[in-house]
């Protein structure tokens, strides 16, 4: 288990708040700070073995090889999937915008409507928004109750015989709504629909098993999981895989080429075109390693404890609206009432405290809150009871000057 000691203890792992000692750090959502054992892995690789995967027929490159067919099934079975279900990408929005632009080969005839949610991150609505303008397709918004949970009634109503894609996140980045990914699913499979989940801020926080969720795509970003930018993962079960079309072409990804025609490489090569982004691969398995020495139920735990100190703390301090529902990540928006996010936020830096503020990269949903945007806070396991001690007495201060 992870206490407030284990978490003062994980943060010596972590060279930026040594070199930082006056940071607090909130703003995980965004990103997460990362360990010395994944900059180590990286240095590793670059000082050791850089070689090209699957290219040379020389020692370094054929440790690579392995190194990178390890790191994908590293990945595959964080998340219990087959190592050929992996696709290596960018990131979230990276899988999302491949995967708009090829499932339309998986959509049966007289399918022409795509049902989201209204908490949608941008990067989860405007793919799907734009293959909607492509086709001539009707986009549909499963409603956000008061409480600030999904509206399952409404889901029902909205996904129908006509439905082709039901793409939703798994953990609202705004709100930290954890959204019941299951009964969506199923939903979505009874009417003949394809799944897609957007977990970004799932994978990260809780363990999340693809064969029990039963779900057609996931994707999700190593950056938001204490690995480097410009990693992410498309999951994808194998036979859809295999009916999809390329979505880059090059390299590596074919089995033979001629002047005037392809044949295309097997899963999961066939959607890996060129040189990978190897180092960072490395990185997001050494991530991974070092989260399930943790355990994720862990991960999980503790940050629903930090959430729940945070709030009581809150509640305590009239003119602080919180934006919080029932069953919800360990991320919790909020507001100072009278002054606007960005205003905050930028007094909180004076006290060396990060967090997020605006509409978090969800206009829609802000503009049906009625908010121009909100302070996000979002912890990880290096996060203490003395950091919201910190955010909880610089929030007290800054009201004061908006009274």
């Amino acid at each position: 288990m992870i206490n407030d000691e284990t978490a003062k203890h994980l943060k010596t792992d972590f060279p930026i708040f040594k070199n930082n000692p006056k940071l607090v750090y909130l703003d995980n959502g965004a990103t997460t700070q990362k360990p010395t054992q994944v900059i180590e892995k990286i240095k590793e690789f670059y000082e050791n073995y850089n070689a090209n995967a699957s290219r040379g027929l020389y020692g370094i490159s054929e440790k690579t090889t392995t190194l990178y067919s390890n790191a994908r099934k590293i990945v595959a079975d964080f998340i219990n999937s087959d190592s050929k279900e992996i696709i290596f990408t960018k990131n979230t929005t990276d899988s999302l915008n491949s995967l708009a632009y090829v499932i339309e080969n998986l959509i049966p005839k007289g399918k022409d409507e795509i049902v989201l949610t209204e908490m949608e991150h941008h990067s989860n609505l405007i793919p799907w928004q734009q293959l909607a303008k492509r086709k001539n397709w009707k986009l549909k918004f499963i409603r956000i109750k008061e409480d600030f949970s999904l509206d399952l009634e409404d889901a029902k109503e909205k996904i129908n015989s006509r439905t082709a894609i039901v793409a939703f996140t798994h953990v609202s980045n705004a709100l930290g709504t954890i959204n019941p990914a299951k009964e969506i699913i199923k939903l979505a499979r009874e009417n003949n629909a394809l799944s897609v989940i957007d977990a970004t801020q799932s994978v990260p926080h809780m363990k999340v098993d693809v064969r029990d969720l039963d779900c057609d795509f996931l994707v999700f970003s190593g950056h938001k999981m204490l690995a480097p930018n410009g990693v992410g993962v498309l999951y994808g079960k194998k036979e859809l895989l295999e009916k999809m079309p390329p979505f880059s072409f090059g390299g590596g990804m074919i089995k033979s080429v001629s002047f005037e025609d392809a044949h295309f490489a097997d899963l999961p090569e066939k959607f890996e075109a060129g040189t990978q982004n190897i180092a960072d691969v490395l990185g997001l398995a050494e991530a991974i390693k070092y989260l399930e020495k943790i355990g994720m139920n862990n991960v999980e735990n503790w940050e629903h404890e930090l959430r729940d100190y945070l709030i009581k703390k809150l509640e305590k301090i009239e003119g602080v609206e919180i934006y919080n529902p029932e069953k919800s990540s360990g991320i919790v928006s909020m507001n100072v009432k009278n002054a606007h996010p960005h205003d905050v936020a930028s007094m909180l830096d004076e006290d060396g405290i990060a967090v997020r503020a605006g509409h978090h990269c969800c206009m829609p949903l802000m503009k049906k809150l009625g908010l121009n945007g909100t302070i996000r806070l979002s912890f990880y396991i290096y996060n203490t009871f003395e950091d919201i001690d910190k955010f909880v007495e610089a929030i007290k201060k800054i009201k004061e000057k908006f009274a």
